[in-house]
């Protein structure tokens, strides 16, 4: 199977030697960061850093001013790599040591665009704004993204993109410093906490039939089971009708899924426009049209008549792999098992092969490794050793 990897700018610039061991791996493809969200992130190999401090969301290339100029919603430039255009140093670095390499972008993720205007986040059941998630059912924040992965999906020499993203993200975020583990949340009281009530969402609830006051009381008193701790915390779709009431919460689900539709059909028409014949568009998706998140909820027939294909999480037991790739068997399309390598992050790379294997007997017809910069030299040797064996 065609397999990628996932790699930052910063794991290639300044590092001379970084192409050729990427490609030593028996990839045949990088997914670089084009468009990506705040991070902390470990350089092991580099010969000059170890740690790379992204402060907030960037692109790792010059916006262009004349694309961006008077606007009030705009990416934000990098400033954490020493280049005037990291994505297009490493991206020919990468493609000199014979690798394809296809663009990363990360669209409805940003804490620095939600705190510097606050009024683009989602806000929750209880008046709570996310400013990690912007509400994609505002107008400018639909228009800012769609611009956005226009310019960074389709940089020179990109044979393809990657967007994360693409949909609606809400509570679950891993932000600095955590604290929310005090509550177990399932998947019902996640997408309750993850609703938007933005005067565009509060207005969207209204085009569905209901009267966004009495949601926001529905949803309020359906959470405070979870809060007070009573009974085991709710799974799947059937756990929201069982908290939300099956009217109430199918719903919501018709106005968030039509939100994301129109988002994700206008994303991927204003990337292909600019780019060359041939040009791959993937998301990121989950086939669970409720969930929200980077792997955005999808129906998988639906995405697969917009996108060229998927990337679906597939790290994690049989049964894990099965659940994502499973919906999708039979439609056709790029089916890509996102694999995480890296030991430290709950990976399994030594069980590379099985697991390939596994998706591919699923319908999975690519790989994709998460994450040939964050892993130790170990973890990179058992990579290299299963993709040799997968290539016999």
């Amino acid at each position: 199977m065609r397999t990628s990897a996932f790699l930052y700018p910063w794991d290639v610039v300044g590092d001379p030697g970084a192409a050729a061991r990427v490609a030593e791996l028996g990839v045949q493809q990088v997914t670089l960061a084009a468009a990506y969200h705040s991070t902390r992130a470990l350089t092991p190999r580099h010969p000059s850093r170890r740690i790379v401090t992204a402060g907030h969301a960037a692109v790792l290339y010059p916006p262009d001013a004349d694309r961006w100029a008077g606007r009030e919603l705009r990416p934000y430039a990098q400033s954490w790599v020493d280049s005037d255009d990291a994505y297009a140093e490493a991206a020919e670095a990468l493609a000199g040591a014979g690798l394809d390499v296809h663009s990363w972008v990360v669209l409805a993720h940003s804490s620095r665009l939600g705190a510097e205007h606050p009024d683009t986040s989602v806000v929750n059941a209880y008046g709570d704004r996310y400013p990690w998630a912007p509400c994609i059912a505002q107008p400018a924040v639909r228009a800012y993204l769609v611009d956005l992965a226009a310019e960074a999906a389709v940089r020179d020499g990109a044979g393809g993109t990657e967007l994360e993203s693409c949909g609606w993200y809400g509570f679950a975020h891993l932000h600095a410093h955590d604290k929310v583990g005090g509550v177990g949340l399932g998947d019902a009281a996640q997408y309750l906490m993850s609703l938007c009530f933005c005067p565009d969402c509060r207005a969207g609830y209204g085009e569905q039939g209901l009267d966004a006051e009495e949601l926001n009381r529905a949803v309020r008193g359906a959470l405070e089971p979870v809060w007070a701790g009573s009974g085991t915390p709710e799974a799947g779709w059937g756990g929201v009708e069982k908290l939300l009431g099956t009217d109430l919460a199918g719903a919501t689900l018709r106005y968030r899924t039509e939100v994301a539709r129109g988002l994700q059909e206008s994303v991927v028409a204003a990337v292909r426009a600019p780019a060359a014949p041939g040009f791959q568009v993937l998301l990121h998706a989950d086939p669970a049209p409720y969930r929200s998140g980077a792997n955005v909820g999808v129906d998988p027939e639906h995405i697969l008549s917009v996108a060229d294909g998927v990337v679906l999480p597939c790290t994690g037991g049989d049964a894990a792999r099965e659940a994502v790739l499973g919906p999708f068997a039979g439609l056709g399309g790029i089916l890509a098992a996102n694999l995480t390598v890296v030991r430290g992050m709950g990976g399994s790379p030594g069980t590379l092969e099985r697991d390939a294997a596994h998706a591919a007997s699923l319908g999975a017809n690519q790989l994709r490794l998460y994450h040939a910069g964050l892993a130790s030299g170990p973890d990179l040797e058992a990579v290299t050793g299963a993709l040799s064996r997968l290539g016999r």
